[in-house]
């Protein structure tokens, strides 16, 4: 029985991307986490979650940090050692496959940002078109603006008054239903067999793969994305041949973005809500505090 609206699988680490380096807070990783983690609660709004957390290599202080922002009987932690990007992301769809609370499942990396009250969004319009919306990230990528890779047609849709974008590819975080999951499993295991994001992304959406002259500009001027297009060949040639193709969305503007300071979502202030978020977590652990020491005097006159 589904008794929750998302299950999540959401790994963190304690060390800062180098991709965040030079952003806001990206020299204190716990402070940094706590900020995107504030964000992520804030963007859930009324949503009935079940979340499981794989911690890896991270000390206690991570630990309180989730305890301090969920509820216990909605949160499991799950503590590993130093395990690494491609055996996490494993265990996320171990998890999420194994898990009875939800048809909708969710994959979640430490660091995205995301606008509050924005989740549910992702949510609805997943359930909305259950024929032609496979995956939806609630990241709106810079490079689908830039990039050759991502120059093809393209649908765009409204639904309750937010635009959606189908795209190529993303990044590891995004929603999809279980049963979806369950029928490209091992598409998204690849990954794990160090396949590049990207190139399974490609592989299920199946754009910019059939034209060898693109691929051969690619390998004189952007040899990373002949790579990208031979690792989709390489891992997925199953999928891009027999495969059903899959569709991705993204919103416009994006209800989250990967804290890349080279690939922020277009349109939005984030390294100003990141400072605005900031300062919400500096009062909430002042007035946490305060309430303490208030609690611990009152003890002590009694």
């Amino acid at each position: 029985m589904n008794s929750y609206d998302v299950a999540i699988a959401y790994r963190i680490y304690p060390k800062v991307a180098e991709s965040a380096l030079g952003l806001p807070f990206s020299d204190d990783k716990v402070r940094l986490s706590e900020i995107c983690l504030r964000s992520f609660k804030e963007s859930l709004g009324d949503l009935r979650v079940k979340l499981w957390v794989l911690l890896d290599g991270c000390p206690n202080e991570y630990v309180e940090l989730f305890k301090r922002y969920f509820d216990a009987q909605d949160l499991v932690l799950i503590l590993l050692d130093h395990e690494g990007n491609r055996a996490t992301f494993a265990k996320q769809i171990e998890i999420l496959l194994g898990q009875t609370n939800s048809e909708l499942v969710y994959f979640a990396e430490d660091d995205y940002l995301y606008l509050p009250n924005q989740f549910t969004h992702m949510v609805e319009f997943l359930r909305a078109h259950k024929k032609d919306v496979d995956f939806v990230t609630p990241y709106d990528h810079l490079d689908c603006y830039t990039l050759e890779i991502h120059r093809h047609p393209k649908w765009v849709r409204v639904h309750a008054g937010h635009h959606w974008r189908t795209a190529a590819s993303t990044c590891l975080t995004f929603l999809t239903r279980k049963v979806t999951l369950q029928q490209k499993e091992s598409t998204f295991r690849s990954y794990c067999r160090r396949n590049h994001d990207c190139s399974l992304w490609l592989s299920l959406t199946k754009h910019s793969l059939f034209n060898p002259f693109q691929f051969v500009r690619f390998a004189h001027r952007e040899p990373l994305f002949a790579k990208i297009i031979a690792k989709a060949w390489l891992y997925g040639w199953s999928q891009i041949l027999f495969g059903e193709r899959m569709k991705l969305w993204a919103p416009v503007p994006g209800i989250a973005t990967h804290l890349n300071g080279h690939a922020l979502s277009p349109t939005i202030d984030w390294i100003a809500l990141m400072k605005e978020r900031a300062v919400g977590v500096a009062l909430e652990s002042a007035q946490s505090t305060s309430y303490v020491e208030s609690s611990s005097s009152s003890t002590l006159r009694g």
